[in-house]
């Protein structure tokens, strides 16, 4: 994978890059919450503002990003507001979600923003080309809460992600059994075989999927999800163990590459 360096951050080199997520209500929740999440050392911190109670005003998140950005040092922060229909906690109109994004993406205060690939061509390209145009990184996303896809779908959706722009696909997908998440991962692994200037974040969600969560040096994600305080989707551990786990695995790859 092409490396992709945000602050001192490269993504899509050696170990998978630990995003531990933002999910307080209140800015006063908030701005503990990413107090204690510095703690764990998170190498990407993702403010999921679909949990604000104020998501729907403007200016309070304008407001907000700028007090975080003066506590985040050189942590990278990634904007996220995850649809109900994808898994988020609110329901928005869609012309709020559009007009949040190009807000959030205009005050130059996060590094990554993330847009859904359901919100269309035409508005995912819209999107895209403001980001460009104010130093702003895309994550473009899909969210399966019902089902892994085939594995040729897979490789569409993240293909598609990738023609719209995007400078991280991201693809979480639900196991219902073991063949499942070898989908997942053969789908990652193929994506990374063919395409390794890309970085990708794949992840199949619950308990069952905690294995595509660890492993995703071997297989091609570039970044994986720990929780904080609060997990933000099905099957997230807490952030120091996953960090555990990654280690071990880098440790060991690392000394197979010798033999």
């Amino acid at each position: 994978m092409k490396m992709l360096k945000i602050k001192d951050i490269e993504i899509g080199e050696g170990i998978p890059k630990v995003i531990i997520p933002l999910m307080g209500t209140t800015d006063q929740e908030l701005l503990e919450e990413l107090e204690e999440i510095k703690d764990l050392k998170p190498d990407i911190i993702e403010w999921r503002a679909d949990a604000y109670s104020k998501v729907e005003d403007l200016a309070a998140i304008k407001n907000l990003l700028e007090k975080m950005s003066t506590q985040l040092f050189n942590i990278p922060l990634i904007f996220t507001f995850r649809t109900h229909k994808e898994g988020g906690m609110k329901e928005i109109a869609g012309d709020y979600y559009l007009k949040l994004l190009k807000t959030v993406i205009q005050t130059k205060r996060a590094d990554l923003v993330d847009i859904e690939l359901s919100s269309g061509e035409t508005i995912v390209k819209e999107v895209v080309a403001l980001a460009e145009e104010n130093g702003v990184y895309m994550i473009i996303s899909n969210h399966d809460f019902q089902q892994t896809p085939t594995k040729d779908e897979i490789i569409r959706r993240l293909e598609t992600m990738q023609l719209l722009g995007g400078h991280i696909s991201k693809i979480a997908v639900m196991p219902k059994n073991v063949q499942d998440i070898l989908t997942l991962l053969d789908a990652t692994i193929t994506m990374k075989n063919k395409d390794r200037d890309y970085p990708l974040i794949t992840m199949a969600m619950g308990p069952l999927g905690l294995i595509s969560r660890l492993s995703g040096e071997l297989f091609g994600s570039a970044c994986t999800f720990g929780a904080g305080r609060t997990a933000s989707a099905p099957g997230q551990i807490p952030a120091d163990d996953l960090r555990h786990v990654l280690n071990i695995f880098h440790k060991y790859f690392e000394a197979g590459r010798d033999i």
